[in-house]
């Protein structure tokens, strides 16, 4: 944007050197300015340890150059209005109005020195000449800003939606986390209801978990619940949401699903984690969406009484709810292998 900015800022300058019968060193000062320093400022920057900072300085010395260069064309209207609004435009697209003000005063220090030691020169008259050598200005420049504008706003929306997707991804599992599975839950509570189709509940946990850390350290344990993950996507169908809970707990919202469909399910979990590398087994809870649910939290804990009950029964086993009216069941050892 430099090299386009300053570039094309110098055909419109050139304009007026031209016409003033300039000698060769501003020909060759302009020169450096469009064609040379925006390398310069690039290397510098690319090669400092505050980029930043020194890209910062690098457009305070751009201000100033453009200060000198209206002071030499002697204010020559429309070249001297685009230097100083092209000027100025970028520089509030880079740091607000503040860094502006800051360069503004570069700008006016350097005019203000050329100006006098020109002896005031003012000759606002502009040419059709100098118009022809302005238009390449007026129109690239601020056509590459807006393409550089959108493209950056382009980049902020990505990112935006990436950084939202993690947010509700598990960052060991790449599972969705508590807060997307709760909304996952919620949202197929509501559904269930107005569509009177059913809808089940896993609530599941890694049986003695503590002592797999404990005896074989985090990194066994975190490939375990890797492992888990791995079975829970490969048991689920795509319709239905696995996730984890948090610390060992997992859970799956099972999208259209009877009681009988959501112990198949939970049986296929089981049998998946035995070709997993770790040997381990899982308690799993079943609560399936009983018209007397009133509510999603009642609905997990609901799962979260039958993950207790196969858990109390002697674990590795999957467990399911009752209607309230006969809210405690035994649990049902799913035989596997």
């Amino acid at each position: 944007m430099r090299l386009l900015g300053l570039g094309a800022g110098c055909v419109a300058v050139g304009g007026v050197l031209y016409q003033q019968h300039a000698a060769w060193p501003w020909w060759a000062l302009l020169a450096f300015d469009g064609y040379v320093w925006p390398f310069i400022a690039y290397l510098v920057a690319r090669h400092s340890r505050n980029p930043i900072q020194v890209e910062r300085r690098s457009l305070v010395a751009d201000s100033m150059a453009g200060g000198m260069w209206i002071a030499v064309m002697q204010l020559n209207l429309l070249p001297t209005v685009l230097l100083a609004v092209m000027l100025s435009a970028d520089k509030v697209g880079v740091g607000g109005w503040r860094f502006l003000a800051r360069t503004a005063t570069g700008q006016l220090i350097a005019f203000c020195v050329t100006w006098t030691l020109l002896g005031f020169p003012f000759r606002p008259e502009t040419s059709t000449l100098t118009i022809l050598f302005s238009i390449p200005f007026m129109v690239l420049y601020p056509m590459g800003l807006s393409t550089v504008a959108y493209a950056l706003g382009r980049k902020v929306v990505r990112q935006n939606r990436e950084l939202e997707r993690l947010s509700r991804l598990d960052a060991l599992t790449g599972l969705p986390n508590r807060r997307q599975l709760e909304e996952a839950a919620s949202t197929e509570f509501s559904r269930a209801r107005r569509t009177q189709r059913g809808a089940a509940l896993l609530v599941l946990d890694i049986d003695h978990f503590k002592q797999i850390n404990d005896g074989f350290g985090h990194p066994i344990g975190d490939l375990v619940l890797k492992q888990l993950a791995a079975a829970l996507q490969a048991s689920v169908r795509r319709i239905d949401t696995p996730g984890r809970f948090g610390g060992d707990e997992f859970g799956v919202v099972l999208t259209e699903a009877t009681l009988a469909e959501a112990a198949d399910i939970a049986q296929r979990i089981r049998e998946n984690i035995l070709r997993a590398a770790v040997r381990f087994t899982v308690s799993i809870g079943v609560a399936e969406l009983d018209p007397d649910i009133e509510s999603v939290g009642e609905w997990v804990r609901r799962a979260d009484q039958a993950l207790y009950i196969a858990k109390r029964e002697g674990r590795n086993r999957v467990a399911h709810s009752r209607p309230a009216d006969a809210p405690v069941t035994s649990a049902t050892e799913a035989s596997v292998g």
